[in-house]
């Protein structure tokens, strides 16, 4: 029997079990079904990005915790899985028979998408044959072998051919390497063809676009500052991808109630406030800051002084900043 293709390998299991959640409890929470939940945790489901990102709101977990690294312990188990079912497709001709195709395909110089449509396959179906996961069906080979232009008694000799003189060894090997192509997002190993070797990249690259980081917290009368990445919310439209923007929670009150409560604030640490802007201001250089490091910010109004000296304007109680770091505010969303 053909065995499921683990498409997303994720610590989305091990963080659940975590922080005591019962696989029940997330499937209510996401209003999916007991057994997607069960197939997501596996890695033979695929997700969206709506849907990543609710899990991760629903765990308390960063986006980039959910992608598995080459070092974490179940990246292990999934390559070592990975082999095993190469091995024992192997046994079954499935793999010479899947990488015999794709050299025919490339000879031919097909994409896969168009082998599968000229096959009448989906392109799910006929990836899995391709890399030996999936056995090909009696009423499935002839319109296989019509799309390469061969009959199914020439297609198994033209693959039997390629097997003796070797030719598939190498491309048999390439296989092996490539399971660690979905293991970490933006690795060069994904620049491949395979359906669901990219989908981790683009699905972490994606959601990550539209995520700003919450920088900043009301603490006390001042804002505690530090860079991190632990909690993020989605973006606006109009800001998702753009370089250099952040989050900071606002202390209303000292703003005078000029902006309503429970905001997010939405700055540019690419561009400088001008007079009459609204800054986010840190008494620290934010370029020097790790991310172990805090500082204390406000968020004011920049006003220009007699000297011609720009400073930040805190209305409750007043006071005059001018702080090393003042970044625009380019935004402000009511939860």
């Amino acid at each position: 029997m053909a065995q499921e293709e683990i498409i997303f390998p994720n610590n989305i299991r091990n963080i659940r079990l975590g922080i005591g959640m019962k696989m029940t409890e997330l499937a209510r929470r996401t209003k999916l079904s007991l057994s997607a939940v069960s197939k997501i945790e596996k890695g033979v489901r695929r997700l969206n990005q709506k849907q990543l990102l609710n899990i991760c709101n629903i765990l308390g977990c960063k986006l980039s915790d959910v992608f598995i690294r080459e070092s974490d312990e179940v990246a292990n188990v999934w390559q070592n899985e990975i082999k095993r079912r190469l091995t024992d497709n192997e046994d079954g001709g499935l793999k010479i028979f899947g990488s015999g195709l794709r050299k025919i395909r490339q000879k031919a110089g097909k994409t896969i998408a168009q082998a599968a449509k000229d096959a009448g396959m989906t392109l799910s179906v006929y990836h899995k044959i391709e890399v030996g996961q999936r056995e090909i069906y009696q009423n499935e080979v002839e319109p296989l072998a019509k799309s390469f232009k061969h009959n199914i008694e020439t297609l198994f000799d033209e693959i039997a051919k390629l097997y003796k003189s070797g030719e598939l060894n190498k491309q048999i090997n390439k296989v092996k390497e490539r399971v660690k192509s979905v293991l970490i997002p933006g690795s060069p190993l994904s620049g491949i063809d395979l359906p669901g070797s990219l989908y981790g990249a683009k699905l972490y690259d994606s959601a990550r676009r539209k995520l700003a980081p919450i920088f900043g917290t009301p603490n006390g009368k001042n804002i505690l500052f530090k860079k991190s990445d632990k909690t993020m919310i989605v973006a606006p439209m109009s800001l998702e991808g753009r370089k250099g923007i952040y989050v900071v929670i606002p202390n209303t009150k000292r703003l005078g109630n000029t902006i309503p409560e429970k905001s997010y604030i939405f700055a540019d640490s690419e561009t400088k406030p001008l007079v009459g802007d609204m800054a986010v201001c840190i008494d620290t250089d934010f370029d020097k800051l790790g991310f172990d490091d805090s500082a204390n910010a406000q968020i004011a109004m920049i006003r220009l002084d007699s000297r011609g000296n720009i400073y930040g304007q805190v209305l409750s109680p007043d006071e005059k900043i001018t702080y090393k770091t003042m970044h625009k505010v380019v935004m402000i969303v009511m939860e």
